[in-house]
């Protein structure tokens, strides 16, 4: 599961890795949250093309979206048969791009939940796999909606969570993306626990949980000696020990 995520690379690092045209500027995000607009590539006319959408996938057949339970993360056991996914998963795939995610690692009965930072070893921009749809609202409003696609953890993350998104190497973005060309078997292929040896991971303050707080300060390293109590950023929230306060609807 995905529900927090990191963009820190400068727009040009994620332009030449991800290949698009467009030349979007955006600040760095410390702690993407779920309705929030999240950048997502995908195939435009055949080519890269850079793209914002809200994260929680809303399927085009859902009415009223106030009714609906944002979907975050699609599960990629069941994205050829799900009924809000198998439409996207053949034809409109993406990338995510991120720096890294958060997860939470429950403790005993009445411990905190401990969040944790993940990136890369190499401390390079990651791919997520996505899909995407655009809901059409009654009166032709539009909006372009986004899910995470999640797998069954690897060893490494395994210790601290069951499930983490699944992460597109660059030379198989091409796979991903192109739906037209690609069969969605082939892609589904994709699907898969990341390498051992390609992610990390450290305690980090919980002040994560609060989707207000963005800063680099989210991901620096928690003490050993704090790592049994609250941080001051965490008190001060009034969030320690409880669950990230996403927020519940798009509209």
């Amino acid at each position: 599961m995905c529900t927090r995520y990191v963009i820190s690379s400068p727009p040009a690092a994620l332009r030449a890795l991800f290949g698009y045209a467009e030349q979007p500027n955006f600040p760095p995000r410390y702690n993407v949250a779920p309705t929030q607009p999240i950048p997502i590539v995908r195939l435009d006319a055949g080519k890269r093309a850079f793209a914002l959408a809200r994260w929680g996938f809303v399927p085009s057949w859902v009415k009223d979206p106030k009714t609906f339970s944002l979907l975050l993360n699609a599960r990629g056991e069941s994205v050829l048969d799900k009924p809000a996914f198998r439409n996207a998963m053949r034809r409109r795939r993406c990338l995510v791009p991120a720096d890294g995610f958060y997860e939470w690692q429950a403790g005993r009965a009445g411990e905190r939940r401990c969040p944790y930072f993940v990136r890369a070893k190499s401390g390079g921009p990651l791919a997520f796999a996505g899909l995407w749809e655009t809901w059409i609202g009654p009166n032709g409003e539009e909006v372009d909606t986004a899910a995470i696609v999640t797998t069954a953890a690897n060893g490494t993350l395994a210790t601290i969570h069951d499930r983490m998104p699944v992460i597109v190497p660059p030379e198989a973005f091409d796979l991903w993306l192109d739906c037209a060309k690609i069969e969605t078997a082939t892609a589904a292929a994709l699907i898969a626990p990341a390498p051992e040896g390609l992610l990390e991971y450290h305690e980090v303050s919980t002040a994560v949980n609060r989707a207000a707080n963005d800063s680099a300060e989210l991901i620096v390293t928690l003490p050993a000696d704090s790592a049994a109590k609250p941080t001051a950023a965490a008190a001060a929230t009034g969030l320690s020990g409880k669950e990230p306060d996403d927020q519940p609807s798009l509209f």
